[in-house]
């Protein structure tokens, strides 16, 4: 495959102009070795605000118009997941490296399509799960790679928030309700702390639909994900926290305990008499008291992950975060949706990292 001269900037193009590519514009501005070349929207508009924000010289009005260019090295796919295995297909046909965001698909079938996808075109993938780059969670996987805690017994990790976006809500686009888009995040944290030689084997989960009526998905989960070696991740998805984003997460290790928190303990209180405008991503008040959130790109680990992936990728080096770590996000998903239907533990269908050539 084809990669940039060390001499010159990583060459990237954004696909999308929606909520994740303006968090990569946003990210991408503190960021060393690239420029941004184009924009792609389905939205001339947006795409047009978009790139003028953020000072991006091109808009293109399809995948294609971008990915057959000559001056565009790495694609950023910052697209709804119902449009992934699609967008991927284009992107490796034209022999393009590329960055996807998650969850790789709506369910592990098109996630190993993706990843087929990429291996067939020997194209070099990363896979943009934020949260195992998050500042918090990095200093507490050294804390554990240290011995602090001694060894880990389990994690437990949440996030929740009560305002998913319109296409979210729309189980067929979604592949799910919160349990797929916000338990994906859990599921990688379990596995980052608990691994990485110790597969994830089984699922116990429950969800429903408990109180909101705009969604025809379950509205809450709750998961158990047992390991290889028995230890145990508990991922907790929902979309009834009224309040705002809730980001939390907790490893328990024989010697020690470790908490992260990166939207409840900001650092920063307010109480807004007037309207405050934005205060954070999702947020559930913008007047009262609030907590907001100082240069959500970095806590929320956007800046590290994109650092991180062109720094790879023009190193011609392989990144932390790949398609093969979609696909076994989205198979725990699977196994954990099988579990809510079926009220018992489900085994994680991992065949696909094998089959798939």
């Amino acid at each position: 495959m084809d990669l940039p001269a060390q001499a010159r900037p990583v060459r990237l193009a954004i696909l999308g102009a929606g909520f994740v590519a303006d968090f990569y514009l946003r990210a991408l501005q503190y960021v060393r070795g690239h420029e941004v070349v184009v924009v792609m929207a389905r939205s001339p508009e947006k795409g047009r605000l978009l790139a003028e924000r953020y000072g991006v010289p091109e808009v293109a009005g399809t995948v294609a118009d971008v990915v057959n260019r000559d001056d565009i090295d790495l694609v950023l796919v910052a697209l709804p997941h119902d449009l992934h295995v699609e967008v991927v297909r284009e992107i490796t046909a034209a022999r393009k490296a590329l960055v996807c965001t998650k969850p790789l698909g709506r369910n592990a079938a098109e996630a190993a399509q993706c990843l087929r996808m990429v291996r067939e075109a020997g194209v070099w993938h990363g896979y943009a799960e934020t949260e195992v780059f998050a500042p918090g969670l990095v200093k507490a996987k050294e804390l554990v790679d240290s011995g602090a805690i001694g060894k880990v017994l389990s994690v437990r990790a949440r996030e929740a928030h009560g305002h998913p976006h319109a296409h979210a809500r729309i189980p067929e686009r979604m592949g799910g309700g919160p349990l797929r888009g916000l338990g994906c995040h859990c599921v990688a944290i379990g596995r980052w702390f608990l691994g990485p030689d110790n597969p994830p084997l089984e699922v116990m989960a429950w969800g429903d639909r408990l109180y909101r009526d705009d969604v025809a998905s379950e509205d809450n989960a709750v998961a158990i994900v047992r390991f290889a070696d028995g230890r145990i991740a508990q991922v907790e998805a929902g979309w009834t926290h009224v309040a705002g984003l809730d980001v939390r997460n907790e490893i328990h290790g024989s010697h020690g305990w470790i908490g992260t928190d990166e939207t409840g303990s900001t650092g920063v209180n307010a109480f807004a008499g007037r309207e405050a405008g934005y205060v954070l991503e999702k947020a559930g008040a913008s007047t009262g008291w609030m907590t907001p959130v100082a240069q959500e790109p970095w806590v929320y680990g956007y800046h590290a992950e994109l650092a991180h992936f062109i720094k790879r990728f023009a190193a011609s080096a392989p990144p932390r975060q790949t398609f093969e770590d979609g696909l076994i996000d989205n198979a725990v998903i699977d196994a954990a949706y099988r579990s809510i239907a079926s009220r018992t533990w489900e085994r994680v269908d991992l065949s696909a990292l094998q089959t798939s050539p």
